[in-house]
């Protein structure tokens, strides 16, 4: 049933309870990661409100065979998994868009399931199925890329941002994006500083001077999303097997929640004057 027919039947689901209905959540996972990874976040995602959590059954082989076969296959799972989280909001979010979490290069596959145009052969249009994209340590900026930043932007990034670039649904679509300085790149400092000088450099290349920070893997820089709301955060490391705190724990959770709930409300907000308008405009023809 959608939130048109629950409306005709007197029940007016998300639009109806726009500053209390809980989000469904969909998580796509990061290169070379597996849905096992993400158990806490999810639990903590639902200590903290989410309705219900999915996260796309994308596991480390298919980041792997990526690099010979393209990003299509990640994103048609991807697609499963987004209508298998559709298919929750009915029964938990009133049929609300969802909340799209992309952690690292998950973040490219989200904006990649919104394109109005096929993706290797694929259509996916999921635009009007999601009311927000946050991206946690999405290496989104990549022009002078090199070794692993260079093969991410080949598959994905040069892609999102040839068909979706920066912002591209907003305000339809509530997008953040979530970066961390908690690693000063330094090949003259500690063992960790020196390898996430490394890191950088292979991710954007050049750019990556002594001093970049990052979370260990992405720059801040590369981060950033053009039009996205920007949240940088002071401690968080790149993903949840690197030895700390990361964008998944309680301490990050703690400050980009709250930024990324009000983001997707706002799109939600606007989703529903817009309906109202339609509604008028019909009902005055």
């Amino acid at each position: 049933m959608t939130d048109a027919d629950r409306s005709a039947k007197g029940t007016p689901g998300w639009r109806g309870a726009l500053d209390s209905v809980p989000p469904t959540v969909l998580i796509l996972g990061g290169f070379l990661t597996a849905p096992p990874m993400y158990r806490r976040m999810v639990r903590r995602l639902e200590d903290r409100g989410a309705a219900g959590t999915v996260v796309a059954d994308v596991w480390t082989p298919d980041w792997v065979l990526a690099g010979g076969r393209g990003i299509g296959p990640i994103c048609t799972r991807s697609a499963k998994a987004l209508r298998d989280a559709v298919r929750l909001s009915r029964e938990v979010s009133g049929g609300a868009p969802l909340l799209v979490l992309g952690h690292s290069a998950g973040g490219i596959t989200g904006r990649l399931l919104t394109s109005p145009e096929p993706i290797e052969g694929r259509r996916f249009g999921a635009a009007r199925w999601i009311g927000a994209i946050v991206t946690l340590g999405t290496p989104h900026r990549l022009p002078s890329a090199e070794g692993i930043g260079s093969r991410i932007n080949e598959v994905g990034s040069s892609i999102a941002e040839a068909t979706v670039p920066g912002a591209f649904f907003a305000p339809e679509i509530g997008y953040v994006s979530v970066a961390s300085r908690a690693i000063r790149g330094d090949p003259a400092g500690t063992g960790r500083e020196r390898v996430a000088h490394l890191l950088y450099r292979s991710v954007i290349g050049r750019a990556a001077v002594p001093g970049t920070e990052g979370d260990g893997l992405v720059p801040v820089a590369a981060a950033a999303l053009e039009g996205a709301r920007e949240v940088v955060l002071d401690g968080a490391l790149h993903g949840p097997g690197a030895g700390g705190p990361w964008y998944g724990s309680d301490d990050a959770l703690d400050v980009w929640w709250p930024i990324a709930l009000e983001t997707w409300r706002s799109s939600l907000q606007h989703r529903a004057r817009a309906a109202r308008t339609v509604d008028r405009a019909a009902a005055a023809g």
